[in-house]
């Protein structure tokens, strides 16, 4: 009863009585590790989260050096970026010492990188600024902008945490370096060109407007400039000036290389001290009625944090910002892991991407308790610790230390910072994060058509926005990706024979056209008649499937003998969509057709293919039915270097593999609406009434029994282990030429 039962719904599903051994749910399901103690994992998966305890137990004076040398350092040129940045941002200066306290103090709990220093960036602060116009454009003095900050901090801090704490950081792949240095770069020429007009005391437009009217608008203003060009100019040239000197001094002086290394990474800190002394000098005797100085200057930073607490989140500030949360996430993702991975390169250590995510979430989110806006990883800042012999992540601590002390000592001495000399701070750090011409080249190089993403994000960028600019780069890889799977590349294969020695010799196959890899000067002998060899370059799925599916029946079509003579058969009787030959012109084509070889195998290189799904099994069956339905005979398709079990399992569900009949194959192995009382292949029913004996009706090989195994399963005796012995097989039953018959004739098709 029970055996009835199963062969009856083995019927109504489809399931073959007698099936090849292939890989099951079951054994897949097996292979998946049971977490047998789940508190274990459990806590675990909670220390995994502060990687802090697998290094603080092994810390020691000599690492503590190096990472105060590190922090002393940083915090000496955070102190004057963030705040610079946070005017940028449209913010208060202290606003930037806030985020810069928060970045340096959290990451060092969470961080897998030892040089990555978080805090306020050029392209954070100015996408905030951005923000926070189109938020008030929209919403007329509604929210003040540090709320709108602090808010956007919160929200998009929250959605990197869960995308770190779920494990699925995976997605920034997505996203190539080309797009991002695209980005990038005209971010940084958007920055600077917006900074030059407060660096020349230029004012009456919007330096928020695209970058190229803020260029024209500013070489339009230059006769208006006014005294602050003498403190920004000379910030300008005195920042580039000691770092030439210092690397020119230290290439001449290699022995003193380190001293001019920590002197030239003073400048910032000197140049704004020189400049705040110059003018506290010349403005604090020249105060106008109306509290206004001859230069534009910070004045009144308060000392301190204020007003630390939990964070007010109003719920329609939340939908205002709706639309821009996406682009200020993708600049905390692809900006902080991009920084990561190239120090971690660089100096021989792996970080977990998931876990750098945990880290900006939990800065950003906490960092709303001080009132901070985004922050994210800094490349100069980076640079500049790795340089400075950073050991450990523990370094950020004494960076927050030298910030706490700006906060809370230094800002009575703020008040008098000229605002040209922090947009020359600003201008001096983001020019570096524009592509130098070789970079450029080397994306060209490598990729043109990543390139042309690249050059796309960067005139977008100028010309639009950064916002604009993010998209372009993103939708513009995600495009590219698309393609390069819907259109893979594929070559017909020829053969070769390599000798050595004059003794030694083998075969390879390459493509039969030039593909620009191969000697061009090398002749490449075709497979023997009636054999096909194709190779495929990316994984079989649904959207290229129809694609290689067309490249192989138009291959046979073009290079095989019709199985059938048209001359025999009236135009009423053909088909309308393959009518053959006019009857004027059927002679000469029929004569032609039977100076073609007859199709009799295909081998399919799958040594490229990781992965295949119905679709693409459903249009391989498409495949060999056209293939025979031209040939009017069956094709033997052999498989050479099946690289999983899936794949495997997936060709023999399809009749590939282990000599069915083709008079038994289904047509469609995948419907998407079932057929009912339709017709079978009215050629393979021809075929079968004529007696024709089906290629793929081999017997079944016992295995040996002298202690020795095939490679592959006797089973399955198309799917072969190598390229090599797949063409031996299917070139071992091609007919001679003195077998060759004339094509049969049909009274229809």
């Amino acid at each position: 009863m029970l055996s009835t039962a199963k062969r009856v719904g083995n019927r109504i599903i489809g399931n073959p009585e007698q099936t090849v051994t292939t890989i099951s749910t079951e054994t897949y399901l097996k292979g998946i590790q049971v977490v047998k103690d789940p508190r274990h994992e459990a806590v675990k998966y909670l220390t995994s989260l502060f990687p802090i305890f697998g290094w603080i137990t092994r810390y020691n004076l000599g690492w503590l050096t190096g990472d105060l040398i590190a922090g002393l350092t940083v915090g000496m040129v955070l102190v004057p970026q963030g705040m610079s940045y946070a005017i940028l941002a449209s913010l208060p200066a202290q606003y930037g010492l806030y985020s810069s306290f928060v970045g340096v103090l959290v990451y060092c709990f969470f961080a897998t990188s030892k040089d990555v220093s978080i805090g306020p960036v050029a392209v954070m602060s100015q996408t905030v600024a951005q923000i926070i116009i189109a938020v008030d454009a929209k919403y007329p003095h509604k929210w003040a902008g540090p709320l709108i900050a602090t808010t956007l901090a919160f929200v998009c801090g929250f959605i990197v945490l869960g995308i770190g704490l779920l494990r699925i950081g995976w997605i920034v792949e997505f996203i190539p370096v080309p797009a991002i240095s695209g980005f990038m770069t005209g971010s940084a020429i958007n920055i600077v060109a917006g900074q030059v007009p407060a660096l020349m005391g230029i004012t009456g437009f919007s330096t928020r407007a695209a970058t190229y009217e803020v260029i024209i608008n500013t070489l339009k203003g230059l006769p208006r400039t006014k005294l602050d060009a003498a403190w920004g100019l000379t910030g300008l040239f005195s920042l580039y000036a000691i770092r030439i000197i210092c690397n020119q001094l230290s290439k001449r002086y290699p022995r003193r290389a380190r001293l001019f290394f920590f002197i030239s990474i003073t400048r910032n800190a000197f140049v704004v001290i020189v400049l705040t002394l110059a003018s506290w000098l010349y403005c604090r005797h020249r105060k106008t009625a109306s509290g206004n100085y001859p230069i534009a200057i910070l004045k009144t930073v308060p000392a301190g944090f204020q007003n630390v607490g939990a964070p007010v989140i109003d719920s329609e500030l939340v939908k205002a910002l709706g639309p821009h949360i996406p682009v200020a996430t993708i600049i905390l993702l692809l900006e902080h892991i991009a920084i990561a991975r190239s120090f971690g390169r660089v100096n021989g250590y792996k970080i977990n991407p998931n876990q750098e995510l945990i880290a900006i979430g939990v800065t950003n989110t906490l960092g709303t308790i001080f009132h901070a806006y985004p922050a994210t990883g800094s490349f100069s800042r980076s640079a500049l610790k790795s340089k400075s012999g950073v050991r450990t992540p523990l370094a950020g601590i004494f960076t927050a230390m030298v910030v706490i002390v700006a906060l809370y000592g230094l800002t009575p001495a703020f008040y008098w910072i000229p605002s040209a000399g922090l947009s020359a701070v600003i201008i001096h750090a983001v020019a570096d994060l524009v592509a130098s011409p070789s970079q450029a080249f080397s994306y060209w190089r490598v990729s043109p058509l990543e390139f042309l993403i690249w050059l796309a994000a960067v005139l977008v960028t100028v010309f639009s926005s950064i916002e604009n600019g993010i998209y372009t780069s993103v939708s513009a890889s995600f495009a590219l990706l698309l393609v390069r799977v819907a259109h893979p590349r594929g070559y017909f294969l020829g053969k070769v024979t390599l000798t050595r020695n004059s003794t030694e010799s083998r075969e390879v196959f390459v493509p039969l056209r030039k593909d620009g890899v191969t000697n061009q000067y090398v002749k490449v002998d075709s497979p023997t008649p009636g054999v096909i060899v194709y190779r495929f370059e990316e994984s079989y799925l649904y959207p290229n499937c129809a694609i290689i599916n067309s490249v192989i029946v138009d291959h046979v079509r073009e290079n095989m003998r019709r199985g059938i003579d048209f001359s025999t058969i009236k135009m009423a009787d053909r088909p309308w969509n393959d009518p053959g030959p006019t009857l004027d012109k059927s002679l000469s084509a029929e004569a032609a057709n039977n100076e073609k070889p007859a199709l009799h195998a295909i081998v399919l290189d799958f040594s490229g293919v990781s992965q295949i799904d119905t679709t693409s099994v459903q249009a391989l069956v498409d495949t060999r039915n056209e293939v025979q339905k031209w040939a009017n005979r069956p094709v033997e398709f052999h498989f050479a270097t099946i690289l999983s079990p899936w794949i495997r399992r997936a060709l023999v569900a399809a009749g590939f593999g282990i000599g069915t009949p083709a008079v038994e194959l289904s047509n469609e192995i995948a419907p998407v609406v079932p057929h009912r009382g339709g017709r079978r292949d009215k050629l393979l029913d021809d075929a079968s009434s004529v007696g024709v004996e089906d290629i793929e009706a081999h017997s079944e090989s016992l295995p040996p029994t002298s202690g020795t195994v095939p490679i592959v399963p006797v089973e399955t005796p198309f799917f072969h282990f190598d390229l090599i012995s797949a063409v031996r097989a299917a070139e071992a039953g091609v007919e001679k030429p003195h077998e060759r018959v004339k094509t049969p004739s049909a009274k229809s098709i």
